[in-house]
């Protein structure tokens, strides 16, 4: 609506304000080049610092090993010691959490996980000491801390905004479920920050390749004047268009989902879901451009550059962090072709033994995974895992009563998100499946790509023995989403007043909700001392107990 404002015999048309007050205020503090390049900066280092506190504080309690820290501590300390993951005596748990860490032997273990995770978290307890808790994680918690930046980062790009890059680190940071997975020294949080590094670079290729296939069309495109045929035609582009090579960002994708798959073989999923992306974005672009073969020259010419760019390079990266098994001799199977006769024959028998040897171990490896059913009580079905169904508890001790002034005092580390983040950003998805649909959106794409590639592989292992904290792969993806329709919902500056402050009320409120809902569940997240009854209010569903 307008007014009419009549003075004198002059009639003028008022318009209604538009934007919020808290807008007009932001404009007025923004209103330098050295303000705004604060905001950019500070915002991002902002809740970087934030996730920093939330990961780091007493981050070596508890004392002991926890959960599958049993596995990846010991095994990280053996392969930064031998260069290979060993075995250890019996009693070797005991030991460890009272500081004897020494007592490694050096036969080869059967490791269930490439290394490079290993190496990570005993590159920390070589730096701070493997007698000290906090050595044991504070890798995970880098990585985990990492993780947030990187988001901010990429949200930033992403949705061209600060306020929304720094939105979406918000939200992870104050994420109890990532807050967990960079306390705890398991594989899972590192392998997340080399998948969305990969993510990154994946859009980050997206403006170089369209950019440069562009002016490379151009180049080539025929003018009126050099064809012979109707001399009133336009301009003709290449029937195929160009195959493009230079793409920095493609190998840089290669080499970070290749470190990702060397800490977990999950990570090729994502080397599979965005290597078919980045040929379905070249084919888009191709047809845009007018190029009558458009999907021809995707498949035909593009694919093949593409796929030679992605996949050597991932592979070459995964078999670089295998290099301390190949120069010794005591990791498993290495000598496994020498020590039992069963070197190939016939048409393989030129391969050298150690690459025999290796192929063994994957394929033992591989078996281990697609057969491991062992019944576990936190196990989780992962139809569950977008509802929050079951959650990872990964530690509990009941302590002191004085250390909570109760009679029953617990200290608790449960991988639980925080709810109402996770079940937003679950809506959120599933409205971001809609609006792809309907509207074909490229950011909605690419944040559901990382959905498909984090997500929907699990469905095809229901039968194995898994767990709710494998979604910190995917969580990234999650909070992306979410944050994009906080986007649609904070609206413009542009918008009515009244439209426009509603909407800076509703989202600020959410936020504040979600900042008091991590309050409420840090202890239970930290393994802080509790009462027993104060623990039993964080179970909001039967199925956390």
């Amino acid at each position: 609506m307008s007014t009419e404002v009549t003075t004198g015999q002059q009639k003028t048309v008022a318009a209604d304000p538009t934007g919020s007050r808290l807008d007009d205020w932001w404009l007025r503090l923004m209103s330098t080049p050295v303000r705004e390049r604060l905001w950019r900066w500070g915002g991002p280092i902002a809740v970087t610092l934030l996730a920093a506190v939330l990961r780091l504080v007493n981050l070596g309690h508890p004392g002991t090993l926890v959960f599958d820290e049993t596995f990846y501590v010991k095994d990280g300390w053996t392969t930064w010691n031998l260069g290979y993951e060993a075995t250890w005596p019996g009693d070797a748990d005991l030991q460890f959490n009272a500081g004897v860490t020494d007592i490694f032997q050096t036969t080869g273990s059967f490791a269930v996980h490439p290394p490079l995770g290993k190496w990570i978290i005993g590159a920390g307890m070589a730096l701070f000491g493997a007698d000290d808790p906090f050595g044991w994680r504070i890798a995970v918690a880098l990585c985990g801390i990492l993780l947030v930046l990187v988001t901010v980062l990429i949200a930033t790009k992403l949705f061209h905004s600060t306020l929304l890059g720094v939105i979406a680190g918000f939200l992870l940071a104050i994420d109890g479920h990532a807050i967990v997975m960079s306390r705890v020294a398991i594989l899972d949080g590192i392998s997340a920050l080399f998948l969305l590094l990969g993510f990154g670079a994946v859009l980050l290729d997206r403006e170089w390749h369209a950019t440069r296939l562009a002016a490379a069309v151009a180049a080539r495109t025929r003018q009126p004047s050099d064809l012979s045929a109707d001399p009133e035609a336009g301009a003709v582009p290449p029937s195929w268009g160009p195959v493009l090579w230079n793409r920095p960002w493609v190998l840089a994708a290669a080499v970070a989902f290749g470190l990702a798959s060397s800490v977990k073989w999950s990570g090729l999923y994502f080397l599979a879901a965005f290597g078919l992306y980045l040929v379905v974005v070249d084919a888009l672009a191709r047809r845009r451009l007018g190029i009558p073969f458009w999907f021809s020259a995707a498949i035909l010419k593009q694919a093949p550059a593409t796929f030679v760019l992605l996949v050597p390079v991932a592979v070459l990266t995964y078999l670089s962090t295998w290099a301390g098994w190949f120069a010794t001799t005591g990791g498993m199977y290495r000598t496994w072709a020498e020590d039992t006769g069963g070197q190939w024959t016939g048409a393989l028998s030129w391969v050298p033994l150690p690459i025999q040897n290796f192929w063994h171990l994957e394929v033992a490896v591989y078996n281990y995974h697609v057969g491991e059913n062992s019944p576990h009580p936190y196990q989780s079905n992962p139809f569950s895992w977008l509802f929050l169904v079951r959650p990872t508890q990964m530690y509990v001790n009941e302590v002191d009563p004085s250390a909570c002034g109760s009679a029953i005092c617990y200290e608790n580390i449960t991988s639980i998100a925080n709810p109402i983040i996770w079940w937003c950003a679950t809506a959120a998805l599933f409205y971001l499946v809609y609006r792809l649909v309907r509207k074909r959106e490229w950011q909605v794409g690419l944040v559901l790509m990382g959905m498909v590639a984090g997500y929907l592989p699990w469905l095809l292992y229901l039968n194995r023995t898994i767990f709710q904290f494998y979604t910190i792969a995917f969580e990234p993806y999650m909070i992306l989403g979410l944050t994009f329709v906080i986007g649609l919902a904070l609206g413009s500056r542009d918008d009515p007043r009244a439209v426009r402050t509603r909407a800076l009320w509703i989202v600020g409120a959410f936020l504040v909700v979600c900042l008091a809902v991590t309050a409420w569940f840090y202890p239970v997240w930290t393994a802080i001392p509790v009462p027993s009854w104060f623990l039993s209010l964080h179970y909001w569903l039967p199925s956390w107990r």
